[in-house]
């Protein structure tokens, strides 16, 4: 299937399923190279928190987002086996999705990072399973000629890259703004096909070597102390000396 897109995501937000952020301006970057390329729009997803049997209403949520924004065609993979999971069993789902509907596009696209652990990892193990070519960190795309042509902001310059299609390119929060789906659009999506795949239906995927032992509910006791004082100067004196006797100050 070439002259397709697909947005490949594991970075669905680990708690309440939707996209989010780079996410979606995958998405709405794909929407734009659609213009050029043709074809079609695939979203992948990898569901990487569960439980899975209390998510399955959020994982709809989430298919129809994709659809609404810009897809026209969603997958995504829940199977408890691969919860938690992480960069190698992801990457190998997404590839196990494209294998086994025979989708081979022209530009897979996903966001810098995945929200859940924050690897940076899964589209660079995406392209390298798929032997393609990998450009990271793009906020700039352009296609012509099969290539594409991307810029890469690094800390002190500007540095552009281009590659042959197919490539998979991870894009970052500058390329573009998303723009929310129309009342239209999300009618539509409901529409479109949508597809929740288990581990037994994909070959090739890679289990994950982490397990969770424990969860913790992470609390913060605030001190709540009140300075108080009849002149401003007197109130920044004394909160001068209570950030000094706690160590935040040394003078």
């Amino acid at each position: 299937m070439r002259g397709s897109v697909v947005v490949a995501s594991a970075e669905v937000d680990p708690v309440t399923l939707r996209l989010r952020d780079v996410g979606c301006i995958a998405v709405e970057e794909a929407n734009l190279l659609k213009g050029v390329l043709g074809g079609k729009i695939y979203a992948v997803a990898v569901l990487t928190w569960g439980p899975v049997a209390k998510r399955q209403k959020d994982i709809s949520m989430t298919l129809q987002e994709a659809l609404a924004k810009a897809a026209d065609e969603a997958f995504i993979v829940a199977d408890e086996s691969i919860v938690p999971g992480d960069p190698v069993t992801t990457a190998s789902a997404i590839v196990a999705v494209l294998k086994k509907n025979n989708i081979n596009p022209d530009i897979i696209l996903a966001g810098e990072a995945t929200i859940d652990g924050f690897s940076g990892q899964i589209a660079g193990r995406v392209a390298a399973k798929l032997g393609l070519p990998y450009i990271s960190f793009a906020s700039k795309l352009e296609v012509k000629d099969r290539k594409v042509v991307a810029e890469r902001q690094l800390e002190d310059e500007v540095v552009t890259v281009e590659a042959p299609l197919p490539v998979v390119v991870s894009v970052t929060r500058e390329i573009n703004q998303p723009r929310p789906p129309t009342l239209l659009q999300i009618r539509r999506a409901a529409r479109k096909p949508q597809h929740k795949l288990t581990v037994s239906e994909l070959e090739g995927i890679v289990p994950p070597k982490k397990e969770i032992e424990e969860l913790k509910v992470l609390t913060i006791k605030r001190k709540q102390i009140i300075i108080e004082g009849d002149t401003l100067e007197e109130i920044a004196d004394k909160l001068l000396d209570a950030l000094i006797k706690e160590g935040v100050l040394n003078i």
